[in-house]
């Protein structure tokens, strides 16, 4: 092993989580780093008694202060590993891609992958990649040339613009890293349906490719209903609920520009995707408690409330909020698909969270179905905080 790596040492009996494969090395359990360590720089990772527990990715200005590339093992982390990793990755979703259901999916989920700090979302010929951390920042041609070099790719845009950066002491990057300008008609192509990519100002990666079952399982409820959308963003569940024979059809949503999208979706489709609001959420779903509207078919998701455990208790307080108000407006028989995505919050505590909703709103509900990531946002046995997005179906009498 060369000298030229520095060594990260853990204090006593930091080494356990590590031994059982979770990649997260707190700057508490950091007792010093001998040698010089930039940000993003592989580091050689041992216990308090020496044992050598693999490399990682250096992150001084993080509250996770280094991230595992591997476990145990001499081998180092180079060009060719990396890329070694992003191919087995994309490899992994060759089934999907193939299956004839959708030509776009999610390549790399970052730690999940073996790529710490790392996003690429396939869109067809376009990949867009969000570099998350300092680890995933130092490595951007390398990865960049892996993304490009997958068959089929003409295009890789960089959307690093995320939040997280901040915490990694990152300014925002955005742009074309190889390839040809992604096509402003992007689309990606989902079950016979087609939606618009916002690569360059959409959400994210330009759509949101983890909603995949559950715009799978709408169809079931919403034929003959009267639909319901809030937060709709470019309106995928809308137009999935209007092809599926919706009797009406709401969206609501605070951006403009996401709502024109949503009705160029609908055109795309050759539905009516109804009813576009930008409004406020909150001050909507109130205003349509006190009109006495009803619906057959609530879909409810909000995005991401709580970024941290800090913010848990403040996005707890408004996910009930929004619940309650939906399970007033919800008719007798009818069906809310409920979902967070807040990576802070667990399952059992949403379940709670809209328990108490119901409690609330004074309606009998049962759960009737669960949503969860679909198989391209795979969540590893030991590092169960890659599982983000969880949902359920409750009908309420």
């Amino acid at each position: 092993m060369s000298s030229a790596y520095a060594t990260l040492w853990l204090q006593p009996t930091r080494e356990r989580s590590l031994q059982r494969r979770h990649p997260w090395i707190f700057s508490g359990g950091v007792a010093r780093v001998d040698g010089s360590a930039a940000a993003g720089d592989t580091v050689l990772v041992r216990a308090a008694d020496g044992t050598h527990l693999g490399w990682a990715a250096y992150s001084p200005a993080s509250q996770i202060r280094a991230r595992m590339w591997t476990f145990g093992g001499d081998a180092s982390v180079t060009a060719d590993f990396v890329t070694a990793r992003v191919a087995a990755a994309a490899a992994r979703r060759a089934g999907l891609l193939s299956s004839g259901l959708t030509d776009s999916a999610r390549l790399v989920f970052s730690e999940a992958d073996g790529v710490p700090g790392l996003i690429a979302d396939r869109y067809g010929d376009t990949v867009v990649c969000q570099l998350t951390t300092a680890g995933a920042d130092a490595w951007r041609d390398v990865l960049a040339d892996a993304l490009f070099a997958l068959p089929g790719v003409s295009c890789v845009y960089e959307r690093s613009d995320a939040d997280v950066r901040e915490r990694e002491g990152l300014p925002p990057v955005v742009g074309l890293l190889r390839g040809s300008a992604p096509s402003p008609d992007l689309v990606a192509h989902e079950g016979g349906h087609r939606f618009a990519v916002e690569v360059e100002g959409g959400h994210k990666t330009g759509f949101y490719l983890d909603q995949r079952d559950a715009r799978a399982a709408v169809p079931a409820w919403a034929s003959g209903r009267r639909v319901l959308n809030v937060f709709s963003y470019t309106g995928a569940f809308s137009v999935i609920a209007a092809s599926a024979g919706a009797s009406s059809l709401l969206s609501i949503d605070s951006s403009g520009p996401a709502l024109a999208v949503a009705a160029r979706n609908g055109a795309l489709n050759g539905v009516d995707v109804g009813e576009l609001m930008e409004a406020d959420a909150f001050l909507a779903l109130r205003g349509l408690r006190d009109r006495a509207q009803q619906y057959d078919l609530i879909l409810l998701d909000p995005p991401k409330l709580a970024n941290t455990e800090r913010q848990l208790d403040k996005a707890t307080r408004a996910y009930k909020d929004l619940n309650l108000l939906a399970l007033k407006l919800l008719a007798p028989g009818g069906v809310l698909m409920t979902w967070s995505c807040s990576g802070a919050m667990s399952m059992d505590l949403f379940q709670k969270v809209v328990a108490g909703a119901a409690l609330d709103a004074k309606r009998e509900a049962r759960i009737i179905g669960r949503f969860h990531q679909p198989s391209d946002h795979p969540v590893p046995l030991p590092f169960p905080e890659a599982e983000y997005l969880k949902g359920l179906i409750v009908q309420a009498e």
